[in-house]
């Protein structure tokens, strides 16, 4: 991983971004679709680029078994506080997991850190060889237009350094911001890019899944009782509607290995 990215998550990047706002619409809604797509408990899951723990917490208080694999030391550290998680600093890119090993693998982290196509080929097929035949991999990637939409919605555009960060993104999908503002380096991917990224795998598609849809767009809905509900339910009504990928910030691809 590049060492502007190491710098990012050594500074906390991930420390409290799930729990408030759009990060709790993120971490809400896919806590939703990973309750409908991984195997029933007590199966076994990666947690590949698992940070600190905090999707393998609470799939561990449901009974399954969580092994974190994070390429950042102290997130292991931190992740490894946690009852019943083990942990390891490892790499996306060649797992220290047996093959078919596991019954699901979250890849909830790295194909974002990865700018070269063929390394986040890499960490998929290493996603397919430690999953068994019939497991599923549930891989997070941010979408190509998610800076232009923070542009308007966070005011970052009126600041002159973030316009050239846009017009990168758009061309390229490579997210290069000055260190230390407006996340890290990152690629984002276009919709369009995900089915061959699976099948390059030898992985099957079962979904692409838009995680906040447009609503992560709107500020206030999230922590409120009166809408909360109303958000998570609507958005699990056009979560595969593909006209709206573009406009969520993430999305996840539920894909299998096959039993063949």
């Amino acid at each position: 991983m590049r060492a502007e990215i190491f710098a990012y998550y050594r500074r906390g990047g991930e420390t409290a971004r799930l729990t408030d706002g759009a990060g709790r619409l993120e971490f809400l809604r896919t806590w939703d679709v990973l309750g409908r797509v991984l195997p029933a408990p007590p199966a076994r899951v990666l947690d590949v680029g698992g940070a600190t723990g905090v999707y393998a917490a609470p799939l561990t208080d449901v009974g399954y078994t969580v092994r974190v694999v994070d390429a950042v030391a102290e997130h292991v550290a931190a992740a490894a506080e946690w009852p019943g998680v083990t942990a390891e600093v490892g790499d996306a890119r060649a797992l220290p997991a047996d093959a078919a090993s596991v019954d699901a693998v979250l890849l909830f982290g790295p194909l974002y850190h990865l700018l070269d196509r063929a390394d986040r080929i890499r960490a998929w097929r290493e996603a397919a060889r430690v999953v068994r035949p019939g497991g599923v991999v549930v891989a997070a990637t941010i979408t190509r237009f998610a800076s232009l939409l923070d542009g308007f919605v966070k005011g970052y555009l009126a600041e002159p350094e973030f316009g050239p960060v846009v017009d990168r993104v758009l061309a390229t999908g490579e997210h290069r911001p000055p260190e230390g503002r407006w996340f890290t380096t990152a690629y984002f991917h276009h919709p369009d890019e995900l089915p061959g990224e699976v099948a390059e795998a030898d992985l099957e598609l079962d979904r692409i899944v838009s995680v906040e849809g447009p609503l992560g767009l709107v500020r206030g809905l999230v922590g409120d009782p009166d809408w909360e509900p109303e958000v998570l339910a609507r958005l699990r009504q056009v979560e595969t509607e593909p006209s709206l990928y573009g406009a969520s910030g993430h999305l996840l691809t539920v894909a299998r290995r096959s039993t063949e």
